[in-house]
């Protein structure tokens, strides 16, 4: 029997935190970029691995594949279900089977269900196919959702695709230099989107 992606089955998923019912969707990479990716082989050994900046270096040093960028998310969404206590969540937390439900499907219901959803594009996530999700619900919910919805990339990402929704969508976008910033940045959004629900501005979705 196929899933029916509600609030309730969301918030039924999830841990208890103090605003139980502001669902705060974050979308992002489960994975760090691999250069396996972009640069074949050769390309690889003519590379002089002295000469890149820390976090390339990285990924040349380390031959398996960091999921750090799954961490930061799990570190990010911590932190907002901390202060202001707002019931954060991934996709995986809510463990709808992708045979079931696609994950683009999923995207556009979790982003629908949802009080605030953030894209967030670190410089290490491989983030081809967050790119592809963001543009689905985009498509879907940007008429209706447009003002709950915010792409935050780290300084070093640049991407012809955030450009073009910035455009498209008039789609909120910020950068950040920190993780601390980020999750600074993603507060600030969470209390704004609760105070716009408060005064009316926003519709209550309970």
């Amino acid at each position: 029997m196929t899933a029916e992606i509600t609030r309730d089955l969301i918030a039924e998923r999830l841990g208890h935190v103090t605003y139980d019912r502001f669902l705060f969707y974050l979308m992002g990479p489960y994975k760090s970029f691999n250069l396996n990716y972009i640069l074949s082989e050769e390309e690889r050994q003519e590379i002089d691995v002295g000469d890149l900046p820390g976090p390339l270096r990285q990924l040349f040093q380390n031959k398996e594949e960091i999921d750090a960028a799954q961490a930061l998310l799990r570190r990010v969404q911590g932190a907002l279900r901390v202060r202001p206590g707002v019931n954060a969540f991934l996709a995986l937390d809510v463990d709808v089977d992708t045979d079931e439900v696609d994950a683009a499907t999923q995207s556009i219901e979790y982003t629908q269900c949802s009080n605030a959803t953030a894209f967030i594009l670190p410089f290490l996530g491989h983030n081809f196919g967050v790119g592809e999700e963001a543009g689905s619900v985009l498509e879907a919910l940007s008429e209706t959702h447009g003002d709950r919805l915010v792409f935050v990339h780290e300084d070093d990402v640049t991407s012809a695709m955030i450009r073009s929704a910035q455009v498209r969508w008039d789609l909120r976008v910020a950068a950040y230099e920190t993780e601390a910033e980020l999750i600074s940045k993603l507060r600030l959004f969470a209390g704004g989107i609760m105070h716009q629900e408060r005064r009316g501005e926003l519709d209550q979705l309970d």
